[in-house]
């Protein structure tokens, strides 16, 4: 079933942080599936600065010396700014990074950092990706409810033809591209087709997940010179199955129906926000009187963009 979520501050923040604002839409969405919870936040760190988001479990040796470690490997191919760790997952901040978007650039970082036995889960300059097994709550150890950003998706999972495992929780990032995530509710028939595809023009995946399989989808067709818009559009005519899916960049963020609409999705709208989720229920607490309301239909794509 799993519940999806998503925000977007149109003026670039408020008074209520972004993190909180996830945080209580996906502890409404838990109904729909607390295998695990997680979020794509999306904020802005000075240019050349790159934020790294690890997982790695701590209950298996000592933490610091295998932060240490991922540290060390990280700065063969890169200056490393920060480094520290809470719960499952460190944070490693970058700087000097002269050009974010060097693809080649993020696939050596990729690698330097899983040579030490661990999973990276998110690259950004904006974007950083928290997530966990179990309920909204699970997340407090990494202040998420804190983060202060312009928007950011979030995904709460009933795992189905998945194993219930951090690294398959969402969101998924789209890797090496930084900055870009999706969180997806259905289920793909040609993910596989897709991933094989993908592979042999060199494109690494950390799952066999269906949803990671749109992540990369989205950022080979902005890579091409699509739009958002274009990209999400494409999407309703080449992945084969059910979803709606959120999908977030630096830039913006935006959504996909199937040609069925099969997974529900509702909009909430006003001049200083846009807020979607699974339910509406979910909603709730950021609607006012101006707030308008609305769910999409089939093969509806629509993106916001600051």
């Amino acid at each position: 079933m799993c519940g999806i979520a998503g925000f977007f501050y149109k003026n670039g923040g408020s008074e209520v942080p972004l993190g909180a604002r996830l945080t209580d839409m996906a502890t409404v969405l838990g109904s729909r599936g607390l295998d695990s919870t997680g979020m794509a936040l999306y904020g802005d760190l000075p240019t050349g600065h790159l934020a790294l988001r690890v997982h790695f479990d701590s209950a298996k040796g000592d933490s610091e010396a295998r932060l240490a470690e991922i540290r060390e490997r990280v700065g063969e191919v890169a200056t490393v700014a920060s480094a520290r760790y809470s719960g499952n997952i460190a944070r490693i901040e970058l700087e000097g990074v002269a050009d974010t978007s060097d693809l080649d650039h993020m696939t050596r970082i990729t690698h330097a950092v899983e040579s030490a036995g661990v999973e990276l889960f998110s690259i950004g300059n904006a974007m950083e990706i928290v997530k966990d097994v179990g309920p909204a709550s699970e997340l407090a150890v990494y202040d998420v409810a804190a983060f202060q950003g312009t928007h950011g998706i979030a995904h709460t999972r009933l795992a189905t033809e998945s194993r219930v495992d951090i690294c398959y929780s969402h969101p998924f990032w789209a890797r090496p591209f930084p900055d870009i995530a999706v969180v997806h509710n259905g289920q793909l028939t040609n993910d596989n087709k897709l991933r094989r595809s993908f592979k042999r023009r060199g494109y690494e995946f950390l799952t066999t997940n269906d949803s990671e399989v749109i992540a990369v989808f989205i950022a080979d067709r902005l890579r091409a010179g699509a739009s958002l818009e274009e990209a999400l559009t494409d999407s309703i005519e080449v992945l084969d199955g059910t979803f709606t899916y959120l999908v977030a960049t630096r830039e913006g963020i935006g959504f996909a129906k199937d040609r069925f609409s099969t997974k529900p999705l509702i909009i909430a709208e006003d001049d200083g926000f846009v807020a979607m989720a699974s339910e509406e229920v979910a909603l709730a607490p950021v609607m006012t009187a101006n707030t308008k309301v609305h769910e999409p239909t089939a093969r509806t794509v629509r993106t916001w963009h600051r």
